[in-house]
């Protein structure tokens, strides 16, 4: 679900949230305004009286959407697992870009964010996935969430057993890491 337009809504029930750009948890009280700024990857971006907030796709509920809007674009879990490692490893890719920064509208492998997926086979259609990736800057808050948010995602690929992902800091980040299309998107072109 993307938005052309930020959606003004009132939250249905107290929900878990993490302020944006701190990562700092917090709890949003029902009956409270919300304007959802962003909906991508399944995660919200929310302001509510003047701060940012990011809120998970399981609370989709909370923002009176419904759950099927959470995890959209996700590979069926349920499919049989890649035979190889190559296939596999697309699949990692394309999951990766579900997981977005929740301030910017890009994902983080069009962010540049990504700088290595690597497949270890663990046995037979069981594999060990590690991804390094990076921020836009090392003091923000939300890399653990972002972090976090991709493992999980990558734990539900089929086949994948373990999956880490590792915040790195060489080399360091700037927009010569994004992608033509990020830039477009981001007015940079």
């Amino acid at each position: 679900m993307t938005m052309e337009t930020p959606q003004l809504v009132t939250l249905t029930r107290d929900v878990q949230a993490s302020i944006v750009p701190a990562g700092t948890p917090v709890t949003l009280k029902a009956g409270e305004q919300a304007r959802i700024t962003q909906a991508l990857g399944g995660s919200f971006t929310v302001v509510v009286n003047g701060n940012m907030f990011r809120i998970e796709a399981r609370d989709a509920d909370a923002l009176g959407l419904k759950p099927e809007h959470a995890g959209a674009g996700l590979p069926d879990a349920h499919a049989n697992a890649p035979e190889t490692p190559e296939e596999l490893e697309k699949l990692v890719w394309d999951t990766l870009k579900t997981c977005y920064d929740p301030e910017i509208p890009v994902n983080i492998v069009d962010l540049g964010l990504v700088y290595g997926v690597t497949v270890e086979p663990l046995g037979e259609r069981r594999y060990k996935v590690d991804v390094k990736m990076t921020l836009t800057a090392p003091g923000c808050g939300m890399g653990p969430v972002i972090q976090e948010e991709a493992r999980q995602k990558l734990l539900t690929l089929p086949g994948v057993v373990e999956a880490n992902v590792d915040l790195v800091w060489d080399p360091p980040w700037t927009q010569d890491m994004l992608t033509e299309a990020a830039r477009l998107e981001l007015g940079l072109m």
